[in-house]
This record gives structure tokens, sequence and C-alpha cells, in this order.
């Protein structure tokens, strides 16, 4: 099984019969402006996950979904249901003024699970925190609730195909309940330092190492520009690495684009 990493949460994982992404979102950047899962691949894509609705991960999904016919596994507050069709939050709308019909979804509410030919998805508890950003000078900071787009429907994925089980926690803060799900991989934000407290910190997220006992580690979501800012959440992932090996785990550093077997 291969891994590929794209930034912020967007992954590719690769078996000999399926080829999963996660977070189809798109890089924003004044020096790069595209989607983060190349379009060379969409085509051959298996299943879609989406975490929530931020522009990061889910900006190309309706776009991916169409090219590849794969099946979309999302939060349940993504999505809702009108005339029997399945509608989720526009990708490219603005707030929550428009939703928009995906063919072959399926919503889940943490706790739930669903198999699609021989991968098994189950949602995991993913809490999005606040959003603090500088514009102009100011910092707008966004409480993620009831009306607001940022976070909408966040949930984290325990994925097994292949005799491996995979967790990806989406954007979150630390949650206790994570305890004892002890995938092969885990991969989980690090990238909460300071004003930018959306997804855990390296100490939360060492502390979920913990609970969560993998056997490797795959930081993401940090070190990463957005719009005119170079580094919007900054973190020491040589730092992390080493306090996640001192626990007994092995600790992946991925750049855009690399490729990691499992």
């Amino acid at each position: 099984m291969k891994i590929r990493h794209f930034l912020y949460n967007s992954f590719l994982i690769e078996s000999q019969n399926n080829k999963i992404a996660i977070d189809p979102g798109q890089y924003f950047s004044i020096f790069n402006f595209s989607s983060l899962i190349p379009g060379a691949d969409w085509n051959s894509i298996t299943h879609i996950l989406i975490t929530h609705g931020d522009p990061d991960h889910h900006w190309q999904s309706d776009r991916v979904a169409e090219a590849s016919n794969a099946p979309v596994v999302c939060g349940k507050d993504l999505a809702r249901v009108e005339d029997g069709k399945t509608l989720l939050v526009d990708p490219r709308g603005r707030g929550l003024t428009s939703w928009v019909p995906f063919n072959n979804a399926y919503p889940l509410a943490t706790g739930e699970s669903i198999t699609l030919g021989d991968v098994e998805i189950e949602a995991v508890r993913s809490v999005h925190g606040p959003i603090s950003i500088p514009i102009l000078g100011f910092r707008v900071k966004i409480q993620p609730g009831p009306g607001e787009r940022v976070g909408i429907g966040s949930t984290g994925f325990k994925i097994k195909l292949d005799g491996k089980t995979i967790v990806n926690l989406g954007d979150s803060i630390l949650q206790t309940d994570w305890a004892g799900l002890e995938p092969d991989v885990l991969m989980l934000p690090i990238g909460g330092l300071g004003n930018n407290t959306w997804t855990m910190d390296v100490p939360d997220a060492l502390e979920a190492v913990k609970l969560i006992r993998p056997k490797r580690v795959i930081p993401c979501h940090y070190n990463a520009p957005f719009l005119w800012i170079r580094n919007i959440a900054p973190a020491d992932d040589q730092s992390f690495r080493r306090e996640v090996e001192k626990l007994g785990c092995e600790c992946n550093i991925m750049r855009r684009g690399d490729e990691i077997e499992v």
C-alpha cells in the first residue's frame, strides 16, 4: 500500500484495487493556485473522503467525483437531502448560500460506518476549532457552529482495507474519545500554534498519539501557505517526530508530493 501527501490534509491511499482520495481541496497561495491532488490522478480514484467543507479540503471534490464516478463519504452536517437528492455544501460557494447534488454520496454521523467494495469507512469524532486570520492589520476570528461555513461537517475517518487500518482526524482539536483506536497509520494535524487554534498543536497532537496508540504517525496541516501568508500553521515537525519515536511509534514527515509504503 502506498500513501501520497499533497499538503494540508490531502492524501491518496493506493492499494492494488483501490485509490482513496482524502480531502481533494485547493492550494491557496499567491504563488500557487492549483488542485492539491493532481488532475492526472482523478480518473482512477475509487473513493473520495471529505473531512469538512473548508476550501483547502473540499474545493475540488465535485470535479474529482465527476471525473472518477467514485462514491463520496463525508460528515453528516456537510450534506442535506432535498426532493430525494443528496446535496453537499457548494465546494466553491460562499458561506452556506448554495448546495449542489452529489451522486453516490454517503453522509455519516460519528460512529456510523459503511462498506464500499472492499473498503470499510467509519466516521470518527473530529471537532474543528475557531479560525483566526490576519487581514489588513486586523485579526478576524470565526467560531465554527450552526450557520457557519468554517469547519462544516467536521469528521475524521477510520479506514480499513487490505488488512490495515488508517485513521485521518481532519482538522480537529484534541478529543479524549479517540482512545484505543490503535490504527496502523494515524494522520493528524499539528499546526494549531498560537492564534491558529482550529487544530491541535504539537503538544496536543502528542497527547492524541498517546491516546490512540498507532504504529505509524504522519503529521499534517502545518507549515502551509494561505493566500499572502507564507506559513499560516507553524509547527516544529522534527521535534514532534522525536517525541513520537520516544513513544515507540514510527513517524513519517511528508512534504508535498512525497510517497511512502506501509
